[in-house]
């Protein structure tokens, strides 16, 4: 099958028959390396599974409330995440349909701590497929869950300001990462990861994030892959500020900023892996042509092949057309 698709990424313009495209559909309907694409795995299960995020964003909320009231935080807290809310983040970061997740779980605003579930969910299931270890994983679970802890030291008449924040604001703003790297570097026993990623999660490959200025090989791993899930999460999230992006002009951006702001190897795993849980899905171009994909092409995942009534589109072909919206 991998031999198939290979030599079908190599065609300029490929001339599938519809049982071809059936074949292709039940191949990949069984096993996309080693993952099922695509499932009835969606009402009962996904309905439970929905309603324990959003249980775990009620308690993340709580808490972190009670970090702001306190100003500090206490071991015995992390412990609480660790045992009740990490599992069900690693539970979602398993779901095979992980895109309904990411529709459902968006902020309705940066600050309403489904934001912090979110992020914990999207890099947990990014470092699953990077292939992190068991220990290295339930880690980055708790650093994506506590990234944005310095904003509980951030006022509130900041963090929910409709409009655009002044200079002096913005400034504030971006201390939330030392904030968090100070409330969390005091905490006994748990890794330096973890404060290390709430300082370094606005870094950028190229240097010009903050707060320090980092590149590449100087911010650590797991602070690489949750900039990657915070930016996706937020930018596809209502806010105060600004409406939800459509998730593939997320795509679409966080792709443009692949060598730059972010590390390529990893942002390409990231979105090739996504774009792979949407073969067999309903989508509309901007030509307002309606399809199916089923297959993705694993060098320029946006670039996939569909299936229409009226025949085979390639992206690859069609560049004037790109994926609209997500259908069903």
């Amino acid at each position: 099958m991998k031999n198939r698709i290979g030599k079908l990424n190599n065609r300029a313009t490929p001339p599938l028959t519809i049982p071809e495209i059936d074949l292709i559909m039940e191949e990949l309907n069984k096993d996309i390396d080693g993952e099922s694409a695509l499932t009835d795995y969606h009402v009962q299960p996904t309905v439970k599974i929905h309603e324990r995020i959003n249980e775990a964003s009620i308690q993340i909320k709580n808490i972190f409330q009670v970090i702001r009231n306190e100003g500090n935080i206490q071991i015995e807290t992390v412990k609480v995440i660790n045992a009740e809310v990490a599992p069900v983040i690693a539970e979602a970061a398993k779901h095979p349909d992980i895109y309904y997740l990411f529709e459902k779980m968006q902020a309705k605003n940066e600050f309403t701590y489904s934001h912090n579930i979110g992020v914990g969910i999207i890099a947990t299931y990014l470092g699953m497929k990077l292939g992190l270890s068991k220990e290295s994983l339930s880690v980055l679970t708790l650093a994506a869950t506590l990234h944005d802890v310095g904003k509980t030291r951030i006022p509130e008449s900041i963090l929910e300001k409709p409009g655009k924040l002044t200079a002096s604001e913005y400034e504030e703003m971006k201390r939330h990462t030392i904030y968090g790297y100070e409330l969390l570097k005091t905490i006994p026993g748990i890794p330096p990861s973890i404060a290390l990623t709430a300082l370094q999660h606005h870094e950028r490959e190229d240097g010009q994030g903050y707060p320090l200025g980092l590149k590449g090989n100087d911010i650590h791993l797991h602070s690489k892959i949750v900039a990657i899930a915070d930016v996706f999460h937020a930018m596809s999230s209502n806010r105060v500020y600004h409406q939800a992006m459509p998730f593939f002009r997320v795509i679409e951006q966080m792709k443009s900023d692949m060598f730059g702001k972010f590390n390529p190897e990893i942002l390409l795993e990231f979105i090739s892996r996504l774009m792979t849980t949407l073969v067999g899905k309903e989508v509309m171009l901007t030509n307002e042509r309606i399809g199916t994909i089923i297959m993705i092409n694993p060098y320029d995942p946006l670039k996939v092949l569909m299936k229409t009534s009226e025949g085979i589109i390639d992206l690859r072909v069609e560049k004037d057309w790109r994926i609209e919206r997500i259908i069903g």
